[in-house]
């Protein structure tokens, strides 16, 4: 059998596979969310201390998300605030926000002048992508990732498909949001900012996972 004809029959073995995923999903139940538990997280988380921040409707509107979450947390022992924003987007939705960080940053004016990731305990998936931006002289520092029922500390767009992938076939899920944190760029430089981010970054992990929200059958 000549090389050519063995690439074809692989081929034609991969889209059939991809064809029988795909038409599996298809006749899984349609899931529908339950974001009571996200939407509850508490305004007061270890020592910060919180307030919300509606978005705009119009801003809404862009963002497309099946729950927007905003906040402004601040500590006793730091004078400076850590801003919250989820978007968490059910599998109907398809986990994951048409609008990132990367985009929306430039969009609103913010020039992203430094761009890195930030690894802590990776044990406990502790991720993030890490963004320097400034607008009319104002630094700010901003972390986000991705996270999914089943996993945080997701990166990017590949990350994230295989994730999704994964708890599409083990439960049928395929929801997420993109979570991003940011403070200000104050007199202790990025370091400070930082430490601000990392410390409550710690405090919200264990909060946000027990309060993911639920998707089942509908009609159950």
């Amino acid at each position: 059998m000549t090389r050519d004809r063995l690439a074809t029959i692989a081929l034609l073995a991969a889209m059939a596979s991809v064809g029988a995923v795909a038409w599996w999903f298809q006749l899984r139940p349609d899931l529908k969310f339950d974001a009571h538990q996200l939407e509850a997280l508490p305004l007061e988380i270890a020592e910060w201390r919180g307030n919300s921040i509606p978005l705009e409707s119009a801003v809404e509107r862009i963002l497309r998300a099946d729950l927007n979450l905003q906040r402004a947390y601040r500590s006793p022992y730091d004078p400076e605030v850590v801003w919250l924003y989820i978007g968490y987007y059910g599998t109907h939705r398809g986990g994951r926000p048409e609008h990132t960080p990367g985009v929306c940053y430039p969009s609103a004016g913010w020039d992203i002048v430094a761009e890195d990731v930030w690894v802590g305990d990776e044990s406990a998936g502790e991720r993030a992508n890490e963004f320097v931006v400034e607008r009319d002289g104002q630094r700010q520092l901003v972390h986000f990732w991705y996270q999914s029922s089943a996993q945080t500390g997701l990166l990017g767009v590949w990350s994230v498909s295989i994730d999704q992938l994964r708890t599409r076939l083990s439960s049928g899920r395929g929801d997420g949001a993109l979570v991003r944190l940011s403070t200000p760029i104050a007199e202790g430089g990025v370091e400070e900012a930082r430490r601000r981010l990392v410390a409550f970054h710690r405090e919200l992990a264990p909060e946000l996972a027990a309060r993911w929200p639920e998707e089942r059958p509908r009609g159950s």
